[in-house]
């Protein structure tokens, strides 16, 4: 009976082991890594100075837009350069659980249904803690008030306090700032303005998705017309875009985004417009277009008679000028920026979106009379290349010492949520098994920038094609392979295989092409066809 007993103590114990929830994964030797989310891409809490009662206003559900309307509609003091809530006694923070992570986690905690559109770094944390990255130890979140400007004195002062803290929690480990969307905007105009401090504390900075030129076909849409922070069906349960487009007007971030007047576009951004005209008493319609910084009298008069309604009054909200005028001093920051010795800066940008380049208004058939109408008319957008916000162009444009750029297909939020972008972050962070890849006499990585695999059955034979594309930058690197007077150079590899007694047959060819380009880069294709006769 006595062993009986025990067999029966051994069974329910290994039970109890099998039930037990098992103890995540943790790799003491990985160095902190601190994210540092978007524009909107933060909590926001409302504290009311007066009673101390503290509620999420950004995002939510229930009575979102009244909240928003009331808690966040705010006016811009270009003394101080901040923006400060329309209420007075109403105080926007950032909550700190979490180590920061709670802020940038799931930006809506209450959703249920459809909360995937809420997530921010929520797939990106799920699977860092897989590679063994530990809340509090070496994941940290950097949230902030993403209506302000992005070279505000108090949040730059609070970046300083966090990467003090995260390198003292981690024993003096350097950190990797992992930045998304504006958050790589934030980050430059830290590094410009406290390079001292961000050497001290950082050794690596990945950019995802920075619009480090602007985002104009969106932003400019955005200033006339609002945004809607999701699409689909969920965006009837969140702010709608009017009141949204309120808050944006004096909004020093937004005003930041807009595309960048002195960069050398390959096309310049337009504001176009299809006029009538009227000339020797005949009437014509043309179609005008305004690069960037003539937009800004088309903002103006679009604006002009723009007014929010709050409290019951009438609030004036043109275009504001202060605003420009403070933008464009933190676009000659950002311009001055360099990357600091002993710091090395990657970015990832998203491709293979139509993106918003250039808005156009009305129509020959129906052109635009009234300027001031603008608001409530539809825009058409002319694209480019990127990721469904930012244009590659502006994204790839980082004006830094990068040790790479890599292009991946995604949408600008969904990047975030990329299976290839989480297999070159876990590479870079040295978490795992180093990537078949890598390069490590050149230190830099061979990724697909483009993938494409078709099948099909052709005269009864199976038949495979594949093309991939990569980008490959690397300041060392001896352009081997190009020849000596700068042309692309191909070369072709031919496999084949005879079964034995089935008598089957597969052959494969393939063509490497290899484009040089300038600043140490190469473009290299992959085009491969397979066949197999069985």
């Amino acid at each position: 009976m006595a062993v009986l007993l025990e067999e029966i103590v051994q069974s329910v114990e290994q039970w109890l082991n099998l039930i037990k929830k098992p103890q995540p994964y943790v790799n003491p030797n990985l160095d902190p890594v601190l994210l540092v989310p978007g524009i909107a891409g933060s909590i926001l809490k409302a504290v009311d100075d007066e009673n101390g009662n503290e509620e999420r206003v950004w995002v939510r559900i229930l009575g979102a837009d009244y909240k928003f309307r009331t808690k966040m509609w705010s006016r811009f003091d270009p003394s101080t350069g901040k923006t400060e809530s329309m209420d007075p006694k109403t105080r926007i923070v950032v909550p700190e659980d979490r180590h920061g992570l709670y802020a940038i986690d799931v930006l809506d905690p209450d959703m249920i249904i459809g909360g995937d559109c809420v997530y921010y770094f929520h797939d990106m944390i799920v699977e860092m803690l897989k590679w063994g990255f530990q809340e509090g130890k070496t994941l940290f979140g950097f949230g902030y008030d993403f209506r302000q400007s992005n070279r505000l004195q108090k949040t730059l002062d609070r970046l300083a306090g966090k990467l003090e803290l995260v390198y003292n929690a981690s024993g003096g480990k350097k950190i990797t700032i992992i930045s998304h969307s504006m958050g790589g905007l934030l980050v430059k105009c830290f590094m410009s303005l406290h390079s001292d401090v961000f050497e001290r504390y950082v050794n690596n900075w990945i950019a995802i998705a920075a619009p480090f030129q602007g985002a104009p076909g969106y932003i400019n849409s955005t200033l006339l017309n609002g945004m809607s922070f999701v699409e689909g069906w969920e965006q009837n349960f969140f702010i709608s875009k009017w009141s949204m487009h309120q808050l944006l007007i004096e909004c020093p971030s937004i005003y930041e985004l807009m595309g960048c007047p002195s960069f050398r576009w390959q096309h310049i951004p337009l504001v176009e417009l299809w006029r009538k005209k009227h000339s020797d008493g005949k009437s014509h319609i043309t179609l005008e277009s305004y690069p960037l910084k003539e937009s800004v009298e088309i903002f103006k008069e679009a604006l002009e008679n723009n007014t929010v309604n709050y409290d019951g009054v009438d609030v004036p909200l043109p275009f504001n000028l202060e605003i420009l005028k403070w933008a464009n001093e933190t676009r000659k920051i950002l311009s001055c920026a360099k990357v600091p010795p002993g710091v090395k800066f990657y970015n990832i940008y998203g491709i293979n979106l139509e993106t918003p380049h250039s808005v156009c208004y009305g129509s020959e058939e129906s052109p635009v009379v009234d300027l001031q109408k603008l608001r409530f008319l539809q825009a058409k957008y002319i694209c480019v290349d990127g990721d469904g916000t930012v244009p590659m162009e502006s994204a790839k444009a980082d004006g830094l010492n990068a040790e790479a750029r890599v292009g991946v297909p995604g949408e600008h939020r969904g990047i975030l949520s990329e299976h290839h972008v989480f297999r070159i972050l876990k590479h870079w962070l040295k978490a795992g098994v180093p990537d078949p890849f890598y390069n490590p006499l050149n230190d830099y990585v061979i990724l697909p920038t483009a993938f494409e695999m078709e099948r099909h059955n052709e005269k009864g034979l199976q038949v495979t094609s594949l093309k991939e594309e990569w980008e490959i930058i690397s300041e060392d690197q001896d352009d081997q392979g190009i020849t000596a007077d700068g042309n692309s150079l191909a070369s072709s590899i031919s496999v084949s295989h005879v079964g034995g007694k089935q008598l089957s047959h597969a052959e494969a060819h393939a063509t490497v092409t290899v484009h040089p380009s300038n600043h140490g880069k190469q473009h290299v294709e992959l085009n491969a066809v397979a066949v197999d006769a069985s």
